[in-house]
C-alpha cells in the first residue's frame, strides 16, 4: 500500500509543480485534516455559500464556524471585495472553492491571507486541471484537496497537497488514526458496480433514480440538500471536533469516505490517474464549445490565464433551471452537483454566519445549471428543442465596502 501510494502521490506532485502530496480516500476526509492541522478549534472559517452541504458539515465537525462569504454572481467565485472589513478581521482562515473547477481569485486571496496571517485553504475537488495566476489550482494555499471521484471517476481517493513539506509527517500520522479498515467483501461490492452514493448525487433530479436509490436503502437526498436535522445536529456541535458525531451528514453520497482503500481499487486510481490528460482534453473541448453559446452568461468562466479551464462541469445560466434539468433528464443527460439553496439559507445562522450579500450567490444557484461538457452537443440540442432561454443578465457584483 506504501508503495502505491506514493507513485500516486507523486504523479500528483508533478501537476502541481512539486507539492508534496499526501493520498488520502477521500477529498472530504483531506478537508478535515486540512482544517484540523491549521485551524483552532472555534475559530472562523470564510467559504462559499454555493456549495456541497457535506463541506459545510466537514467544517463544523471540525469545531469551526462557517462564514458564508459573498460571490461574484456571473461565475459564482468569492467576491473577496465585497467582504467587510470587520469580517476578514475575525478570520482564522478562507477556504475556497473553484466551484466546477473555475478557479477562485487564489492570488489576490493569497495575498490578503498573508497580510492577516491566516492560512489560505484550497478545495479544488472540482479543480484538478484549473490553473489561475500562471499556477495550478491547489498550488496557492497553505493547503489544497484534491479529488478522484470526478474526473478521474475513480470513485475513491484524493489528495492533500502541502506547501510545508515539513508538516506531511504529522498530517499522515493523523490520516492514519482517522482511517477505518476496509473488509474484504466491501471491497469487491465497490468494484462491481458503482456507488449508490455516487448516483444519488449524478441523478438526484430524476424519479427514477429516487426509485432506484430507496430499493437500495441509500435514498439520503430526497431534494438538493439533504436533511439538516437541527436538533441532532446542535447535539453533535457539543461534540466537535470529532468525525464520529458527524458520520451520518458527512458520509452522504460516500459511504467509504475514511475507508483505507483496497488494493484493487488502488489500481483502478492508478490506471484512471494515469488516463487524466485525455480527460481534461475533453473536458476543455467542450467547456469552449458551451462557454460559446447563449446560455454561457456575460463572463462566464473562462481562464483567467487565457486559455479555457477543463471545468468538471460548466454551470449554464438558464432562466429555469429545474425545466432547463429535466429536458436534459428526458434525454438521459443526468443534472446533478446543485447547490441551492445557498448554505446560509439551509442552515441558517444556529450553523453558519450568513453572507454581508447573500442576494449574488442565490442568484447564481437559482440559475446555474451544472452540464458534463463531455455532453455539450447533446445538452445544447436538448436545451435548445425545449425552449430553454438564457437567464437575464446577473445583479452586478457587490465590490468594495
Amino acid at each position: 500500500m506504501v508503495a502505491a501510494h506514493a507513485e500516486l502521490e507523486a504523479r500528483m506532485r508533478a501537476r502541481l509543480g512539486g507539492r508534496d502530496c499526501l493520498y488520502v480516500p477521500s477529498c472530504r476526509l483531506g478537508l478535515y485534516l486540512a482544517l484540523r492541522h491549521w485551524c483552532p478549534p472555534g475559530g472562523r472559517v470564510l467559504m462559499s455559500p454555493v456549495n456541497d452541504d457535506v463541506i459545510l458539515f466537514v467544517v463544523l465537525a471540525a469545531g469551526l464556524r462557517p462564514v458564508q462569504a459573498p460571490l461574484d454572481p456571473r461565475t459564482g467565485s468569492l467576491d473577496p471585495a465585497a467582504v467587510p472589513d470587520a469580517v476578514w478581521s475575525g478570520l482564522s482562515a478562507v477556504l475556497t472553492t473553484n466551484l466546477y473547477g473555475n478557479p477562485d481569485p487564489a492570488p489576490g486571496l493569497r495575498a490578503r491571507c498573508d497580510r492577516l496571517g491566516i492560512p489560505l485553504l484550497e478545495d479544488a475537488a472540482h479543480a484538478i486541471g484549473s490553473t489561475v495566476g500562471g499556477r495550478p489550482v491547489g498550488a496557492w494555499g497553505d493547503a489544497a484537496v484534491f479529488s478522484l471521484s470526478k474526473h478521474t471517476g475513480a470513485r475513491t481517493g484524493g489528495f492533500l497537497a502541502v506547501a510545508d513539506p515539513a508538516r506531511r509527517a504529522a498530517l499522515a500520522a493523523e490520516r492514519d488514526a482517522l482511517l477505518r479498515p476496509s473488509r474484504a467483501a466491501g471491497e469487491l461490492a465497490r468494484l462491481a458496480r458503482p456507488h449508490a452514493e455516487s448516483a444519488a448525487r449524478a441523478l438526484r433530479l430524476t424519479r427514477p433514480a429516487h426509485a432506484a436509490l430507496r430499493a437500495l436503502g441509500a435514498h439520503e437526498r430526497p431534494g438538493i440538500r439533504m436533511p439538516l436535522r437541527p436538533a441532532e445536529l446542535t447535539r453533535a456541535l457539543g461534540a466537535a471536533p470529532a468525525l464520529d458525531p458527524f458520520h451520518s451528514w458527512i458520509r452522504v453520497d460516500l459511504h467509504d469516505y475514511r475507508l483505507r482503500t483496497g488494493a484493487a481499487r488502488l489500481r483502478r486510481v492508478r490506471t484512471r490517474l494515469a488516463a487524466l490528460d485525455a480527460v481534461l482534453d475533453a473536458h476543455r473541448a467542450g467547456t469552449a464549445r458551451l462557454l460559446a453559446t447563449e446560455y454561457a452568461g456575460p463572463a462566464g468562466p473562462a481562464s483567467a490565464d487565457g486559455g479555457v479551464q477543463p471545468l468538471f462541469r460548466v454551470p449554464l445560466l438558464v432562466e429555469d433551471r429545474d425545466a432547463a434539468a429535466a429536458a436534459l433528464a428526458r434525454r438521459g443527460i443526468p443534472v446533478g452537483y446543485l447547490y441551492d439553496p445557498p448554505l446560509d439559507a439551509y442552515a441558517g445562522e444556529a450553523f453558519t454566519d450568513p453572507s454581508p450579500d447573500p442576494a449574488p450567490a442565490a442568484w447564481f444557484a437559482r440559475h446555474a445549471l451544472p452540464v458534463d461538457p463531455r455532453r455539450a452537443g447533446e445538452a445544447l440540442a436538448a436545451l435548445r428543442a425545449s425552449g430553454a432561454r438564457p437567464a437575464a443578465p446577473a445583479p452586478a457584483p457587490g465590490g468594495a465596502r
